[in-house]
């Protein structure tokens, strides 16, 4: 079976959509209006599942996690949240491996390529060419 990444999308802390991108055409396109609500309803219901955590488990807030994984039999959704409450979501093939080393990686190049651009404001759409073109090669060579 093919291993493939299909898209990603870069969530702010407030819960709007700062950046979108397609790497594979094989999921079905939305319109920009369906993944702004996207965005926000992840986020809303990511900010549940967090505050679901059992407080007799005894793990202090700064530690409990959201949902990290929605599966389908089509899709797979995987969530890394930052210290500073942006999410990066990553929609992959079912049974891509490695989904945590290549999340952290597109981690690594906004980190390297957005929030150090003097030009980039923090929570505004991501408009950064060298942040795309550093994604799409690494997003190629993988």
């Amino acid at each position: 079976m093919q291993q493939v990444v299909y898209s990603l999308i870069i969530i702010n802390k407030a819960g709007g959509l700062v950046y979108n991108r397609d790497f594979n055409n094989a999921l079905n396109k939305v319109s920009v209006n369906d993944l702004l609500v996207l965005a926000g309803t992840f986020h809303g219901v990511h900010a549940i599942t967090k505050s679901l955590t059992p407080s007799s488990l005894g793990i202090p807030s700064y530690q409990r996690t959201g949902i990290e994984v929605l599966e389908s039999s089509h899709f797979r959704l995987t969530c890394f949240p930052t210290f500073t409450g942006t999410k990066f979501l990553l929609f992959t093939e079912p049974h891509q491996p490695n989904v945590d080393v290549i999340i952290r990686k597109v981690y690594e190049l906004y980190a390297d390529y957005v929030t150090k651009n003097p030009f980039y404001q923090l929570e505004m759409p991501i408009r950064c060419e060298a942040f795309d073109r550093h994604l799409m090669t690494y997003m190629r060579a993988r």
